[in-house]
């Protein structure tokens, strides 16, 4: 399904300092905007809604335009900067999808946790998950 579409992106974005916060917008993706109290808070919005908005995009089939490192205009109270991301993660959240995985395991693991009604399949999760750091 991702095979065409890279695993990390850099846009440049445009955040706008207003009288209550700061909003971002990404010029190459019309309708792809965030905002935030602070810089920091607004750029980790921006790097959620690109992630997102790029999702969307790769599910839709969408051409992703290629970014354009152009000269911008921007106005007195606007600051540009570059946001990326890595799509793994997002895609990985969005994408549930189970695959089967057959284990061998002492048959004296499998008979106390049959007895304590452990549920295999959530364990493993759980586990990889730790193991991972996820």
């Amino acid at each position: 399904m991702y095979k065409n579409y890279p695993d990390n992106y850099i846009f440049p974005a445009i955040i706008e300092k207003n009288e209550k916060n700061y909003n971002i917008y990404f010029p190459d993706l019309p309708g792809c905007v965030a905002s935030g109290e602070d810089i920091p808070q607004a750029v980790n919005q921006a790097k959620g809604a690109l992630e997102l908005h790029l999702w969307g995009m790769e599910q839709d089939d969408e051409v992703i335009p290629v970014p354009e490192y152009r000269d911008m205009h921007i106005a007195a109270n606007e600051t540009i900067c570059f946001i990326d991301v890595n799509m793994f993660g997002i895609r990985a959240k969005m994408d549930n999808r189970s695959v089967k995985k057959t284990l061998s395991i002492p048959w004296y693991l499998n008979e106390l946790a049959e007895k304590k009604k452990i549920n295999f399949s959530q364990l493993l999760q759980s586990a990889l998950r730790a193991q991972l750091g996820l």
